[in-house]
């Protein structure tokens, strides 16, 4: 599967944007998906993940609420709508795939489970 993410941008505190990551490959379907974040100076983190058929989400607590995840299984696609953004929110946004292996019907937390990455797409958001 190979991952593009696209949407991310200026934004000034408190509005939103709506961040899509487009895969390529049938084991799309199967995956299990996520998105990360990296903030400058920072480990990059988990924000948001998805099971396979989009019926669990999970979402880091700094995020709860104002972020959500969806996928469409038929448009190979993975999303992530983000509200009331918070200058802390700025950082290099990346999803992620579990594309291999043995795939359960859960969400996976932590990077080492993904083996799948877009390249990141930079959000920006001015107080």
């Amino acid at each position: 599967v190979q991952l593009q993410a696209s949407g991310g941008g200026l934004v000034q505190a408190g509005g939103s944007l709506r961040l899509s990551c487009a895969a390529s490959g049938r084991a799309f379907v199967r995956s299990a998906m996520a998105w990360f974040r990296q903030a400058p100076g920072k480990d990059r983190e988990q924000v948001a993940g998805i099971s396979r058929n989009g019926g669990t989400t999970d979402y880091a607590g700094s995020v709860k609420g104002r972020f959500t995840i969806s996928r469409d299984n038929i448009k190979n696609t993975v999303d992530l709508q983000m509200s009331s953004l918070k200058p802390e929110d700025t950082a290099i946004y990346y999803c992620a795939g579990k594309t291999s292996g043995s795939i359960a019907s859960g969400v996976y937390t932590g990077e080492r489970n993904y083996d799948a990455w877009g390249r990141g797409t930079l959000v920006t958001v001015s107080s």
